[in-house]
């Protein structure tokens, strides 16, 4: 058996948890997963049907991709459309809607827009094309901020002067701090982005139980993974003692990746970020550092854009 993925999808192992959850839970609850990683998880394993009627599961923001706002997407595509520019991209942002188009319908009219699958193939592609600007559209959380600010570093130290990033990196505690202070949304546990939290550990959420009195456990992404947070958040609700907690410490540490937070502090630094459906966010994103502003695809390019409008049938924002 693959360690560390087949135990944590082990039936015999979730019934149990299963009928532990089942057992511990005697009141209501609202649980919110933060990451869509997690919410694709809890659908694709059928988890909300097994838990009992007193648990409510909420999802939360969700990933990069769907959090990006339209105003900032449609910066991207009118930037693909310049001439001689290459824009580079993680392949699941070509076919999200902007106002008016998508990355995936401007390279289907002449744009050049490449699919990269890390930051080192966009810095191949300036080095194999110097005489054209090379644009990576930086999308992401703390989990993609370390390769995005590495590549900044790296583009500096080998004089590569044609490589730019459009920085629309996001911030996670932020946004949780946002939508706690709405008072729209009553909650009793977050499930916390694992991803993000093997970047930035534990720590930086213990604002959550101390402000809110809300509980947060750190999750992995296999059902068992999901399951024992549910029951960490469970019982900490029982007790009336929220606090923060890790169910996944194979890979997350309450200091978090101190090398990878070390690379992030070196070449960005913290700025406001909008978000799909909720809007600007204070020191919600992160923006390349004055020292390397001349990487920087916001300052190095003049667009114009139209009105921004929201595509029909789209649900992010929702």
């Amino acid at each position: 058996m693959m360690k560390y993925l087949d135990e944590f999808r082990d039936p015999t192992v979730a019934a149990a948890l299963v009928d532990k959850i089942r057992r511990r839970s005697t009141r209501p609850v609202r649980l919110m997963e933060f990451c869509g990683t997690h919410t694709v998880s809890i659908f694709k394993h059928g988890i909300r049907q097994l838990l009992p009627p007193t648990i409510e599961m909420l999802a939360g923001p969700g990933c990069p991709v769907c959090v990006t706002a339209n105003a900032d997407l449609d910066w991207a595509i009118a930037l693909a459309s310049e001439p001689d520019v290459i824009l580079t991209t993680f392949g699941d942002m070509l076919r999200v809607p902007g106002s008016r188009s998508s990355l995936e319908k401007t390279k289907a009219e002449g744009a050049d827009v490449r699919v990269v699958y890390s930051t080192l193939d966009a810095l191949q592609i300036a080095r194999d094309n110097l005489d054209r600007p090379v644009v990576f559209l930086g999308i992401g959380f703390e989990t993609t901020a370390p390769t995005i600010a590495a590549s900044i570093m790296q583009a500096h130290q080998e004089g590569i002067a044609n490589f730019y990033v459009l920085s629309l990196l996001k911030r996670t505690p932020p946004v949780i701090e946002a939508l706690l202070n709405t008072g729209e949304i009553r909650l009793d546990g977050i499930i916390g982005p694992g991803h993000v939290s093997a970047i930035i550990g534990s720590e930086p959420y213990e604002f959550i139980p101390r402000n809110y009195s809300v509980g947060c456990v750190i999750s992995g992404f296999e059902p068992i993974d999901i399951l024992l947070c549910i029951d960490k958040l469970v019982k900490q609700s029982e007790e009336n003692l929220p606090r923060v907690e890790i169910a996944y410490r194979r890979v997350v540490k309450p200091q978090g990746n101190k090398k990878a937070l070390e690379i992030i502090a070196t070449a960005l630094a913290v700025g406001d970020a909008d978000w799909r459906g909720i809007g600007v966010i204070p020191e919600s994103g992160w923006k390349l550092k004055s020292v390397y502003q001349h990487f920087d695809a916001d300052k190095a390019f003049q667009v114009t854009l139209k009105p921004v409008r929201e595509p029909v049938g789209c649900r992010c924002g929702d």
